[in-house]
């Protein structure tokens, strides 16, 4: 999931946004139209009890999970294992290909016809696209959808309306620090910007770098601007409406422009070479305390892990902060959106199916066999006792509902030359104000093409 979210945030640039590698397809079947059974009971419920055999079916049934091939698949087989164990319901996993080929399938599979009984999809303005209102089955009111926490449903709603459930665990735009560097020389975490400036100061003047700058990768350099989008929408609760509706810009919006700024004040507290530094250089920079902190997704603890799993407890996360502490939140990138096809003929058991997976312990088993990289959006699953320490770092955030999702979940317009303009802020070529403006030009630009109305 990692090497799929980070090219989410290379590709949600441009008109071409839509072409990301988790809203593509694979190919189509009459196999999974040939598996509906007679249930051993005839209770038509929609939901089932996780532990119910009278909920069992007698002949086995199959339901097709369509899902981009470059997810990892591991945690949510283990939840599979146990549904057919469970409801004699097998998942047969049909693997699509990414980017914009396996977008074009995609949507050729709902105009056909031929979606597979559940999907796996991005959440947010990608799915959205898709049209779900006119393909997928209305989740409102399934009783399951009550396990879901409000901060995801926005991103899979429309005109009010829930039309899928979450895949996972989350994950956060945020800081990454060494917790070693911070001990040594007696900091604390972060409430405030200005208490980060401070403890850059401190860094600094220790001789280690206080911000790791990866820019090589220049896809990075835009983490300081999209992790502060929780601390925006503190400040202009509906920036994410009135930005989509060319009511509002990055330039006159002041809680926004402030992103921009956050991003123009970190340049003196950077490596030297942050301009040739690369993502994988920047990992090992912050493991081996050259580095302190590091702006990134958390999708990076499992690089960490993978990599230097000895030193993984040794770092932690912390939201971007704002200004005042009162408004200091995480900005959260939310788990794919699982689906049902409205028109398959496996719907009630599709809809069992997701009643158990959409639970705390469906989640449970995911983490067997998938560390998850941010806190759960499902009520009442708990991290396991081996979850990264930093991700137990996040859970206040979300224990006290000081979350939101990022920009990207909530409105369709990313401008394609965030990378390039977050660069020259970051270095120091051009300032916060004149950037900001040339990214509102950049999303208009985008949003003409897209054919949005009010543009």
């Amino acid at each position: 999931m990692a090497q799929s979210t980070k090219r989410t945030i290379l590709t949600l640039t441009g008109a071409l946004l839509i072409t990301t590698a988790l809203s593509a397809c694979g190919s189509s079947s009459d196999d999974s139209k040939e598996s509906s059974q007679t249930p051993a009971t005839t209770d038509t419920s929609t939901t089932a009890s996780t532990d119910s055999n009278s909920e069992r079916y007698a002949e086995p049934v199959t339901l097709k999970l369509l899902i981009d091939n470059q997810t990892s698949t591991e945690g949510i087989k283990a939840v599979a294992d146990e549904i057919e164990k469970r409801y004699n319901i097998k998942t047969e996993f049909d693997l699509r290909p990414g980017s914009g080929e396996g977008d074009n399938l995609v949507k050729t599979k709902l105009a056909t016809g031929e979606m597979d009984d559940l999907s796996f999809y991005n959440s947010g303005s990608l799915f959205k696209a898709l049209q779900p209102e006119k393909y997928f089955v209305d989740l409102t009111n399934e009783p399951f959808m009550q396990n879901v926490m409000d901060s995801f449903l926005p991103t899979v709603s429309v005109d009010g309306k829930v039309y899928a459930a979450p895949s996972g665990a989350s994950q956060a735009g945020a800081w990454l620090y060494n917790k070693k560097v911070y001990a040594d020389l007696g900091l604390s975490v972060p409430k405030t910007w200005d208490e980060l400036k401070a403890n850059n100061e401190k860094i600094k003047a220790a001789g280690k770098t206080a911000v790791i700058g990866s820019y090589k990768d220049s896809w990075t350099s835009q983490l300081i601007v999209l992790a502060d989008y929780a601390n925006v929408q503190a400040d202009a609760p509906t920036f994410a409406e009135d930005f989509t509706n060319n009511k509002a810009k990055f330039a006159d919006t002041p809680a926004a422009l402030r992103s921009f700024q956050k991003l123009s004040e970190m340049t003196p507290y950077m490596n030297k070479d942050y301009l040739s530094t690369t993502y994988d250089q920047a990992l090992k920079m912050l493991v081996d305390g050259t580095g302190a902190q590091y702006p990134m997704l958390t999708f990076a603890l499992s690089n960490i892990f993978a990599t230097y799993p000895d030193a993984i407890d040794n770092i932690g996360v912390f939201a971007q902060p704002a200004d005042s502490a009162d408004k200091t939140a995480l900005t959260v990138w939310m788990p794919a959106a699982i689906s049902i096809y409205k028109d398959g003929k496996n719907v009630e058991a599709a809809k069992k199916w997701l009643n158990f997976f959409a639970s705390p312990e469906g989640m449970a088993l995911q983490a067997t066999k998938a560390k998850p990289e941010g806190p759960y959006v499902i009520k009442g699953a708990t991290l396991p006792d081996d979850a990264y320490a930093g991700v137990k770092e996040m859970m206040p955030y979300f224990d006290n509902g000081n979350n939101a999702p990022a920009l990207e979940f909530l409105s369709p317009l990313k401008g394609p030359n965030l990378p390039q303009l977050t660069v020259e802020v970051g270095s120091g070529m051009k300032s916060a104000e004149d950037n900001a403006k040339a990214y509102d030009k950049d999303v208009e630009k985008q949003a003409k093409q897209l054919g949005i109305q009010g543009w």
